[in-house]
């Protein structure tokens, strides 16, 4: 069921009181995240994912987060 904007809005101004004082961005990045997607009512997970392996120059391995 969609969420409607009122209920948006609510959980928007929640997030951003909650996160306002963080300091530790790597630390919390997928804590961040997850909520971020909440506040609209959709799970990370069925947007995107972290640590995706990739193949950089030089075929060196890496990772990237949000493909």
């Amino acid at each position: 069921m969609a969420l409607s904007w009122n209920e948006i809005r609510s959980r928007a101004i929640s997030f951003s009181k909650e996160w306002e004082d963080e300091s530790r961005e790597n630390a919390e990045s997928q804590s961040f995240w997850n909520d971020f997607f909440q506040v609209f009512g959709v799970s990370r997970r069925r947007v995107a994912r972290f640590e995706k392996p990739v193949k950089k120059l030089g075929d060196r391995k890496g990772s990237i987060d949000f493909p």
